[in-house]
């Protein structure tokens, strides 16, 4: 019988399905019902007889990866795998999985709802309403302004969709130009990142991690935007350098930033971003949907049983 441990959380709630598929074919399973990743403490504690990982968010090198002698897959339940050393996995002979284009939508609503709260103020409003603050203001509306998207994966591409229909004016930084893919969404793709920096009024961060984007988002980049540009990001914490974002929101060079992801989560509430109003920041909570679990879980199954099975997996990383 192969043991799969689960430390991806809500998996015995939301992702029957694929525990399901599990189950029937035979597997140990292993959950996490907590409600917060597994320390590096309880991971060393609970690898050692495992044969699969349906995984959160948790640092895979070389000691953990020494400590799962009988380990033979990591699936990654969402899309970064960034916290998983590929070489390592390779080196020990672990396959590596990940599910992208399964939260696509999820995150696009996700950004295109904090791009609004942000802009209209919504968190602040709410809270002086119930107040008993009648502090109306005013706005401007999207149509006509430069949306600026950097990257242009699938989360990007749904993203996009959703906004033309506020006929915006939206500009992609990648670093290869699908062109004709631009096109036929009504968006225009530049490799030149200044550009979209300069130009933008709203720009949406939908890169990975990688050394050449880590910081991306930096005093030196901040400097190059439109004054009282918004910027909103729901991919990954290490791409935006938050004492720069702390000191250009501080003073008004941006009028605004929005985030759903941090170096450290839970996020740490003494981080100065929290005490600014033109701050608003959500739990990581962008991919928390019923129907992204019911999909990733199926998937991540899958790619589990896969592997045992002698097949070779979906998106299959190493």
């Amino acid at each position: 019988m192969k043991k799969v441990l689960i430390t991806a959380t809500n998996y015995e709630t939301l992702c029957s399905d694929g525990l399901k598929m599990l189950r029937g074919y035979g597997c140990d399973v292993v959950m996490n019902r907590g409600s917060r990743m597994f320390t590096r403490d309880e991971m060393l504690a609970a690898v050692g007889d495992i044969d699969g990982l349906i995984a959160h968010g948790e640092t895979w090198d070389d000691e953990l990866f020494d400590n799962a002698p009988n380990l033979k897959v990591i699936a990654r339940f969402g899309v970064g795998y960034d916290s998983i050393d590929l070489d390592a996995a390779k080196r020990h002979g672990v396959y590596v999985t990940n599910c992208p284009g399964i939260n696509s939508n999820a995150v696009a609503e996700m950004t295109v709802s904090l791009l609004m709260a942000l802009i209209r103020e919504i968190p602040r409003l709410n809270k002086t309403q119930k107040a008993g603050i009648w502090s109306r203001t005013i706005f401007n509306e999207l149509p006509g302004k430069r949306i600026g998207v950097l990257g242009f994966g699938a989360i990007a591409q749904k993203t996009i969709k959703k906004l033309k229909g506020f006929k915006t004016d939206i500009l992609v930084y990648n670093r290869s130009l699908k062109t004709e893919l631009a096109e036929s969404l009504g968006a225009r793709i530049t490799t030149d990142l200044d550009e979209v920096l300069s130009t933008s009024d709203y720009i949406l961060i939908h890169l990975p991690v990688a050394p050449e984007t880590k910081n991306i988002i930096n005093a030196e980049s901040i400097a190059k935007m439109k004054d009282g540009a918004y910027v909103i990001n729901t991919a990954r914490a290490p791409l935006v350098d938050n004492k720069a974002m702390y000191d250009a929101l501080v003073s008004g060079k941006l009028r605004g930033y929005a985030t759903d992801v941090y170096n450290k989560e839970p996020a740490d509430l003494n981080d100065p971003l929290f005490s600014l109003p033109n701050f608003i920041g959500t739990p990581h909570s962008s991919g928390e949907t019923y129907e992204n679990y019911r999909d990733t879980g199926l998937a991540t199954a899958k790619a589990v049983i896969d592997v045992f099975e002698g097949r070779e997996p979906w998106n299959r990383l190493v």
